[in-house]
């Protein structure tokens, strides 16, 4: 990932936790939706996949510009191993690990959403601080 790409997957990233996490603390129905959305074909499954893989190796990448430089190489190497272990898996079983999980997890709602505006925070925050 060449130039400046990594720094600007990161912030997308960031900006993926917190509208995510505004949008579990204002429209948790479109929220809820949203997230068990999550692997339900394998379009989507690989979709995912894609999008971790490129994150994870940004936040890898971008790392030694970053503070908090080794928490962000970790979490980026944990997103990159869970994003090739999920490839050796058959697509059906992440769904059906999502269909299990997923509305389980949406009746948190509300601390998925404030711990979602904190990392989105924190990510930014780490990426742009001087």
């Amino acid at each position: 990932m060449p130039g400046r790409l990594p720094l600007l997957l990161v912030l997308l990233s960031g900006l993926y936790f917190l509208v995510l996490g505004a949008a579990a603390l204002i429209a948790p129905a479109h929220a809820s939706r949203f997230l068990l959305g999550f692997a339900t074909s394998a379009r989507a499954h690989f979709l995912e996949l894609v999008l971790r893989g490129l994150v994870g190796g940004a936040f890898v990448l971008q790392a030694p510009a970053m503070r908090y430089s080794s928490i962000v190489y970790g979490f980026g190497w944990v997103l990159v191993a869970t994003t090739a272990a999920l490839l050796l898996l058959p697509w059906r079983w992440h769904r059906d690990f999502a269909q299990r999980a997923v509305p389980r997890a949406t009746r948190f709602l509300i601390p998925i959403g404030l711990c979602s505006l904190i990392m989105g925070g924190v990510v930014w925050h780490a990426a742009l601080a001087p």
